[in-house]
Formats: structure tokens, C-alpha cells, sequence
């Protein structure tokens, strides 16, 4: 194995937490008196963050007046319900397994609040994950397809960029990798499909997780 570090995003990627998203997404609406949305709109709505999927759902987006509520209410909900639905994609857990058997270090950079990332890692992969981070804006750490959180990363385990590639689902996590000068793997079992991703200069695409192993 050439690479010695794989940098995975979560949502789509690791975990289908669509329904718990959804599910969250749809309290607040609910709660504020808005429309609701299918689970097909949340799927397009997510992947810049939880501030972008609430001004994405509510009437009005972020001119919304009650757009900071939601979010703050979004947060509290999610964080009881986040593991109601959420399960990992079929594959995942053992191709962690064999990753680590290798000895190749496996680190999670998601656009998902902070807290929920470090949560839905311990709760699902144990010790299969060796970092974990999520948005962390206020400490003025940029979110994806900012490089900060990658290059973060990069930095803990003292590799380089020519020792990691990146795997997500999503054009946000192609732009993320070419901003941080690593090469992209995108899954076609996530919120995006092959159209969408080769519409988004994918590079690299594969169906089934253990597929990872022919780029390593």
C-alpha cells in the first residue's frame, strides 16, 4: 500500500443519516409552523453543514426570522436523534477493518456540527476511525471545500499530501480534495449520483466500498 492515510467524509460516505437529517429537519418545520420536506429535498439540501440545510428548508432562507432559532432548535433535536436511523453503508465497518490491518490511519472531515461527528464516530466505529472533525467555524477553522479541516488532519499524523486520498460522495468533497492538493475517490452509494458527480469532475468512482483498495 502506497497510501498511508485515508481521510473519509461522513455523511453519504460512512453513514446514511438521511432519514435521521430528515426526521430533525422536519421537527423544526414543524414546530415553527413551515411546510415540510420530502426526504428527496433533504438529500439535495445537505452537505455544506447544518446553517446551510436549515436556510435551504426554511421559507425565506437565512431571511428568515426565526432562520437562528431553527438552526439552534435543529441541533438540540438531532443530537437526541441522530442514531434513531442512522446505520453505516453496507461494507463499510469491515473495509475500516482491513484498512487498519494494513496499518493505514483512517480520519473523518465532515461539514456535520462538531459534537455530532465525534458522537456518530464513537457510536459507529469504535476505534476504526483515529480522527475525527467536524465543523468547527467558530474557532475559525474553515468548513469544506475549505482545505483548513484536511490540512488539520494532515498535520496530526504528520503526513504528507501524496501519502492520503480523500473519499466522499458529494461535489463539496471533490472541490475539498482538490483544495487540499489530495486525490478524490466518490462513492455511488451516497446522497449523489454517478450524472451529478461526473457533472463534477469525479475523477474516480466506485460502487462498493472495498473497491478503496485499487487506489491505495
Amino acid at each position: 500500500m502506497e497510501k498511508k492515510l485515508v481521510i473519509f467524509d461522513l455523511d453519504g460516505t460512512l453513514l446514511n443519516t438521511l432519514d435521521d437529517l430528515t426526521d430533525s429537519t422536519n421537527f423544526v418545520l414543524s414546530e415553527f409552523g413551515y411546510p415540510k420536506r420530502t426526504i428527496g429535498e433533504v438529500q439535495r439540501f445537505v452537505g455544506n453543514g447544518v446553517a446551510k440545510l436549515i436556510e435551504r428548508a426554511v421559507p425565506g432562507g437565512c431571511k428568515n426570522p426565526n432562520y437562528e432559532k431553527c438552526i439552534d432548535l435543529f441541533k438540540e433535536n438531532y443530537k437526541i436523534n441522530m442514531r434513531n436511523k442512522t446505520v453505516p453503508y453496507l461494507g463499510i465497518i469491515e473495509m475500516l477493518e482491513k484498512l487498519k490491518s494494513f496499518g493505514i490511519k483512517t480520519a473523518v472531515v465532515s461539514n456535520k456540527f462538531d459534537d455530532a461527528v465525534r458522537d456518530l464516530c464513537n457510536k459507529y466505529f469504535n476505534n476504526l476511525i483515529d480522527f475525527s472533525a467536524g465543523e468547527n467555524e467558530s474557532a475559525g477553522i474553515k468548513k469544506k471545500p475549505a482545505p483548513d479541516t484536511v490540512i488539520k488532519v494532515l498535520e496530526y499524523f504528520k503526513i504528507e499530501q501524496s501519502d492520503a486520498i480523500y473519499v466522499g460522495d458529494s461535489e463539496v468533497d471533490i472541490q475539498t480534495a482538490n483544495n487540499s492538493g489530495l486525490d478524490c475517490i466518490s462513492v455511488l452509494w451516497g446522497f449523489k449520483n454517478r450524472e451529478f458527480l461526473q457533472s463534477n469532475r469525479a475523477k474516480i468512482l466506485i460502487s462498493q466500498p472495498d473497491e478503496i483498495f485499487k487506489y491505495l
